[in-house]
């Protein structure tokens, strides 16, 4: 997986840091405490203990180590975290855009000389229960993660990673897979002309049909023009086959070299038994090396440089005469100076993060672009940070006005400074990511260090936030103009920096596939007859391999037996506040208080539905009782750990044509904030402010874009949600909400010149949703601070009576479900029913400015408490791994694809998928092959573990028992489904194949969102959109 280290899609990139974990008991802190007992210089297994240092504020203890032999070095962090961590990664820096360390990253995974056969790393999916296992290409690091809460598979996967990377087998026929190669269009037919196939090759045409990605990739190249940062390490698509399997070796052999590596583990296992299996393993077989892999400084420029680069224009651009990007980037200081980087990090953030920000009003209220550029802010991926600020949606004639205004706004900032204020919300927002608790805090914390210690930045100072935090309080007292000043050096003074825009051109995929036609052409020029024939040959033996059945026997596996029979149960105690059900829920949070709110939809009218989603995002922006939207925004940031409201469409679990429809409310605080935050709410439930047309404005075209920008990446969810539309009522409220159907609808939104019509919809659709009459609430938080939270949810209730409205619901049949299984006379949930819904068959196909495909088919099935809804589960992930991988992926050429069961449907998916008839036939096939029962135990046995981990992924404390709060699946429920899950045989997977998939028996929908497509336009079974 190729990973844009700028993460363009955390639009406020601040150092994102979430201090978490799961089973985090207050009391113990065994493992921290067994941690601090070692001593520098101690030698264990190889290594010698260079520091240990306790960090409280994160509840760890750090312990850093180097290997005596080869220099690698070590990081642990003990935690009471039973989600374990290994992590390996090493300083990749590759001089040429050929994707080597990308390729690299794809190929190790294929099989190595413990274990030799095809593609270990998807089997191992399918024989542990690890709960997170991928590998990242960075531009300038490879890091290989996982996660997992059991001992015994942490050995096993600990043993197949490190074999992967340090003895893979590296063989041509994985390499001509995963990277490149020529071969017939028709592997079986030496008829059919020559094409350019591969994984990653098609995984980059993909990542590069997306304008934000190809700006990025430009603005990093062009700012650091000197070393490794000046090259696309993901590869680009036409520099891909440009690289041989010699070279693919050749940067294996010297980067990943223990001498080059950093491990880093984490959780509650112990150290001894990890160094013990990494050194005999590994390390004990290699010799120190000098890996000559560091990136020096990039040499400063004398005068500032500007840049042009043209992109594919937009279909779905909220106005297609304004597709511009510009954006000014500064060279910053070097990483490894973690107070520097973590004041520049707040700077970043006091300087464009929401509306109070100076580059907020100056660049977003004037409305001159739709949003921020796609790379805005701080950067610390790179050994030089970097800073970034511009606007993507706009004119072209407004480029010099966007630049005057950066550099006024920066004079301004120099002139004015920050209010103290919002140096406090920032500080208290780092406080509330310290203490809220996520499931994967391990890899949190791994991707929080990796870019600093890549370059021997020092891990352990990153994790001791409280201290930058301290001293950066101490340098605003000794300096009041301490950030003036920062930003007159960086911003002000700095030569150092890249002017670069973007506009769309009309002809830039014509020209893209012209390019690779030459490429193409000009390989194929080059071919004698012998090259031809044993190109066709290597095809077949590719196929071949892709085809026969593989021997995983010498993998390490989990056992079914290795599952917990029994779920642990999650306490919670329903009672009222002020007349509306409220589900209490004891979990040690950490002094933190998560509130829920669920309101119905069932009164609101139908013709409202479509502006759900724009009033669940505008209805905590726009200001609320005394507060402006700019005041709103700031007690937010000071009071809570976030406001949010979002759509929510409940398939019910016994019925497939019954749902329940609402929106979300969620907010977190610190406890002593709890008043506050119940007041915000308040003010939003009495007296929202939905007026203000140029607020709102600014709103309709970030959402706008942000639906725009996110097609690319989330093509396949897009696909699948269209195919479900008609299969039932849940799915046709999906589309409505999260669907082409909803994006179409904003894009309609965003280009009105009056938007008062929606400024009287507004209110309308409040007084539907914020009703305490069809409401229900949900706390997570301490047993300390429970009785307390209760409290002020009922004068909460008590501020909000006068919105409660009894009013009829809007269709008739309201089927009730009590919240307390136990007691049927109580507060209940208020569904809706369909009976007379007729699901019906339809083929979607949009067209899209991308060189690939996302195709999907969905079935209609049967819901969550059926008999055979846990065969589906097992068959849908059965098939993935047995079937669907190698026909979508390895033989295909797709990034992805693969089966799902979920909400009553089964659905099928492919992504950034070369081919699209192609695809639908293989799903086709996977019905056949599951039909004819061509499956082993140990197949089923494998689909069951994979099912398990993800049954078995760990829930925060601020989400257990939202699962029952939110569609009433009770812990007694899961126990059942897990029971039947166990149970599943060869006989039931047949049986769910033939009675729900078999041609004759199904009602399905497909959808596809891809480039042009002639065979589909000439087909009338197919809606062309």
């Amino acid at each position: 997986m190729f990973r844009q280290t700028t993460a363009v899609l955390r639009k406020l990139r601040y150092r994102s840091f979430n201090g978490q974990q799961h089973s985090w008991k207050p009391k113990s802190t065994a493992a921290a405490e067994r941690a601090v007992q070692y001593q520098p210089g101690q030698k264990i297994h190889g290594f010698t203990v260079r520091e240990v240092a306790a960090v409280p504020d994160l509840f760890l203890t750090a312990v850093k180590l180097t290997h005596d032999k080869t220099g690698a070095q070590y990081l642990h962090a003990a935690r009471d975290d039973s989600n374990n961590l290994f992590s390996v990664q090493f300083r990749t820096t590759p001089m040429d855009s050929t994707g080597v360390p990308h390729i690299l990253e794809h190929t190790v995974l294929c099989g190595s000389e413990k274990y030799p056969c095809r593609d270990p790393f998807f089997k191992m999916l399918n024989r542990s229960l690890s709960t997170f296992m991928n590998a990242f290409t960075a531009s300038d690091y490879t890091m290989y993660p996982f996660l997992t809460q059991n001992g015994k598979d942490f050995q096993n996967l600990l043993s197949v990673y490190l074999d992967a990377v340090f003895f893979p087998c590296l063989r041509e026929q994985d390499f001509r897979q995963e990277g490149w190669r020529l071969e017939n269009e028709n592997p079986t037919d030496p008829n059919t002309p020559l094409v350019f196939k591969g994984v990653v090759f098609n995984e980059m045409k993909g990542a590069f049909s997306d304008n934000e990605r190809v700006y990025a990739q430009h603005l990093q190249n062009k700012l650091y023009p000197d070393h490794t940062y000046s090259v696309v390490s993901g590869g680009e698509p036409l520099a891909i086959p440009d690289l041989t399997w010699e070279q693919l070796r050749q940067f294996h052999a010297t980067h990943y070299h223990p001498s080059n590596a950093r491990f880093f583990t984490y959780g509650d296992l112990p150290l001894e038994q990890h160094l013990q299996q990494i050194e005999e393993e590994a390390l004990s077989k290699f010799e120190r090396i000098n890996p000559n892999t560091e990136v020096p400084s990039q040499p400063h420029w004398s005068s500032p440089r500007e840049d042009h680069v043209t992109c594919s224009p937009d279909a779905l651009a909220p106005d297609p005469s304004r597709q511009n990007t510009l954006c000014v980037s500064y060279l910053l200081g070097d990483i490894t100076d973690t107070f520097e980087g973590f004041t520049l990090s707040l700077l970043s953030s006091l300087m464009i993060s929401g509306p109070n920000s100076p580059f907020y009003k100056a660049l977003i209220e004037p409305k001159i672009g739709t949003d921020f550029s796609s790379v805005v802010g701080y950067d610390g991926s790179t050994k030089e940070a970097s800073f970034s600020i511009g606007l993507q949606g706009m004119a072209e004639e407004d480029t010099e006005r966007v630049k005057q205004i950066i550099s006024q706004t920066i004079d301004a900032i120099i002139e004015n400074g920050f209010e103290e204020e919002r140096i406090e919300a920032l500080l208290h927002k780092i406080e509330i990511q310290m203490k809220h608790q996520s499931t994967n805090f391990g890899l949190s914390l791994a991707s929080y260090i990796a870019s600093s210690w890549n370059h021997d930045g020092d891990p352990v100072e990153l994790l001791q936030i409280n201290e930058s935090v301290a001293q950066f309080r101490q340098a605003l007292k000794e300096n009041p103009r301490f950030l003036q000043d920062k930003v007159k050096h960086y911003f002000k003074e700095n030569t150092h920096r890249l002017t670069l825009s973007m506009s769309p051109d009309e002809a830039y995929i014509e020209k893209q596939a012209e390019a690779e036609e030459e490429k193409l052409q000009k390989k194929i020029q080059a071919l004698s007859d012998g090259d031809r024939k044993e190109i066709y040959e290597k095809g077949l033996e590719l196929l071949d391999a892709q085809s026969k059945t593989q021997d995983a026997s010498c993998l390490p596996a989990l056992k079914v037996s290795d599952i917990e029979p029994t779920i642990p149960i999650t306490p919670v105690q329903i009672s009222a506040a002020g007349g509306v059900p409220v589900q209490y829920c004891e979990q040690p949070t950490n002094g933190l208080v998560y509130f829920r709110a669920m309101c119905s939809l069932n009164t609101l009218p139908e013709e409202l539905r479509l502006y759900v989603p724009l009033f669940c995002s505008v209805v905590t922006k726009m200001g609320c009782g005394a507060l402006d939207y700019k005041q709103q925004a700031q007690q937010i940031e000071l009071r809570t750990g976030g406001m949010s409201v979002s759509t929510q469409v409940i398939p019910d679990s016994t019925q497939l044509d019954v749902y329940e429809q609402g929106v979300l409310l969620s907010s977190s605080c610190l406890d002593r904030n709890l008043p506050h935050m119940f007041h915000l709410w308040s003010d939003i439930f009495n007296s929202p402010h939905f007026d203000d047309e140029e607020r709102l404005r600014v709103l309709v075209m970030m959402s706008a874009q942000e639906l725009a920008n996110g097609i690319s990446y989330s093509g396949h969810m897009y696909a699948m949600t269209r195919a479900g539309r008609h299969l039932t009522p849940a799915g046709d409220l999906q589309e409505t909400f999260a669907g082409m159907e909803q994006v179409k609808f904003m894009k309609r939104i965003a280009e009105m010149s009056d938007l008062s019509q929606v400024i009287r919809t507004l209110p309308r659709i409040k007084k539907h949703l914020l009703n305490p009459d069809n409401m229900r609430c949900a706390v997570n938080t301490s047993p300390q601070k429970m009785s307390d939270a209760a409290a002020q949810l009922e004068s909460f209730m008590k501020e909000v009576a006068e919105n409660r409205k009894e009013r009829k619901p809007v269709r008739t049949h309201i089927i009730e479900r009590p919240l307390d299984p136990l007691d049927q006379s109580g507060p209940s949930r208020k569904l809706i029913s369909e009976l007379n819904f007729h699901p019906c068959q339809m083929k979607t196909f949009f067209q899209m400015p991308f060189p690939v495909n996302f195709v999907s088919e969905s079935i209609r099935t049967v819901p969550f408490s059926h008999e055979d809804y846990a065969s589906l589960c097992i068959l849908a992930r059965m098939m993935t791994a047995k079937f669907l991988h190698g026909e979508i992926r390895e033989k295909g050429g797709a990034y992805g694809g693969g089966a799902r069961m979920g909400g009553g449907l089964f659905s099928f998916y492919s992504y950034r998928d070369p081919n699209s008839a192609q695809t639908l036939s293989a799903f086709r096939k996977g019905v056949d092959w599951a039909k004819s029962g061509q499956f082993t135990q140990q197949d089923i046995d494998e689909a069951k573990l994979s099912v398990f981990s993800a049954v078995d992924s760990p829930v925060a404390p601020a989400d257990k028992g939202m699962g029952r709060f939110l569609s009433g699946v009770t812990d007694e429920m899961k126990q059942n489904h897990r029971e039947r899950l166990f149970a599943v045989t060869h006989k039931d997977l047949v049986g769910v194949a033939e009675r729900y998939l078999g041609v004759g028996q199904r009602t399905c929908g497909v959808a596809i969102l891809g480039p042009e497509n002639e065979t589909i336009k000439k087909d009338p079974s197919w809606i062309v959109k």
